[in-house]
């Protein structure tokens, strides 16, 4: 497939899928009820750290720590202690996280706001508009986050690891990008610089689409099918994701049909 056909199919497929309807069931979709960016920013982190496994499972685990929270988040981490949080989110469970994970990235959290004044401007003093992607302000957050005294677990990845950081990308597209999907809202800081969020489905696509070909998704073939993207859209690389990434969540829409010149799945 030419440059030309695959994007003039990659803008139709945005145009028809990349709607609010199409969001549920999705984690992103606690993120509208959230007008001020400083509750929206700490729902989004908590959203898309808890974002793996059956779905179903994620919107519930989400919500049940969204409800104890309240109606405003960053109020609630405010006044919160480390040993209060671990109160509050005891028996929690999700997979392989515990109320004790939780409360150390909520711990982690409000640290990271008292220093810095919120999540964003943290991520903004790692960052430059000169670095190649957004991991030096990926780097930076994780490490704000990370308490001596307090364990998150495997909810929010390092970066420097080599992870694809999945979730962490997933978050920065929520809260960097505006359109009628992501929310955004955070400021200072270039879409153009965004990483593929990069899973089982989007993996698919990127070979699909002639991106990669490597079989590991780790952060190198997360860069190589992002950069695949940013040929196409320089300032958006990470435009389609949330398009592309409908096939392995909605049952009444099928990948097969992407390659079909007629885009019968419109």
């Amino acid at each position: 497939m030419n440059p030309e056909k695959k994007k003039k199919m990659l803008e139709i497929l945005y145009e028809h899928v990349n709607r609010r309807e199409y969001v549920s069931p999705d984690p992103l979709q606690f993120l509208y009820d959230y007008m001020d960016v400083r509750d929206r920013e700490i729902v989004g982190l908590v959203a898309s750290s808890l974002a793996y496994g059956r779905v179903a499972q994620i919107l519930k685990s989400v919500a049940r720590i969204l409800d104890i929270m309240g109606p405003s988040p960053y109020l609630f981490l405010k006044k919160e202690t480390y040993q209060n949080l671990i109160k509050r989110f005891s028996g929690f469970k999700h997979r392989f996280a515990t109320g004790e994970h939780i409360s150390a990235l909520l711990f982690g959290m409000k640290n990271t706001i008292v220093r810095f004044g919120s999540l964003n401007a943290c991520f903004q003093k790692g960052y430059s508009e000169k670095d190649e992607n957004i991991i030096p302000g990926m780097i930076f957050l994780v490490d704000s986050l990370t308490q001596p005294e307090c364990d998150f677990g495997h909810l929010i990845p390092l970066p420097e690891r080599g992870s694809a950081c999945k979730r962490m990308n997933l978050f920065l597209r929520w809260m960097v990008r505006k359109d009628h999907v992501d929310p955004g809202g955070w400021e200072g800081i270039s879409a153009s610089k965004l990483i593929i969020p990069l899973d089982t489905h989007m993996h698919k696509m990127g070979i699909l689409l002639g991106y990669t070909t490597r079989k590991q998704a780790d952060m190198n073939t997360a860069l190589e099918i992002t950069q695949g993207f940013r040929e196409m859209v320089p300032l958006d690389p990470v435009k389609y994701d949330f398009s592309l990434t409908r096939f392995g969540i909605r049952n009444d829409l099928d990948m097969k049909d992407f390659l079909k010149p007629t885009l019968t799945y419109i």
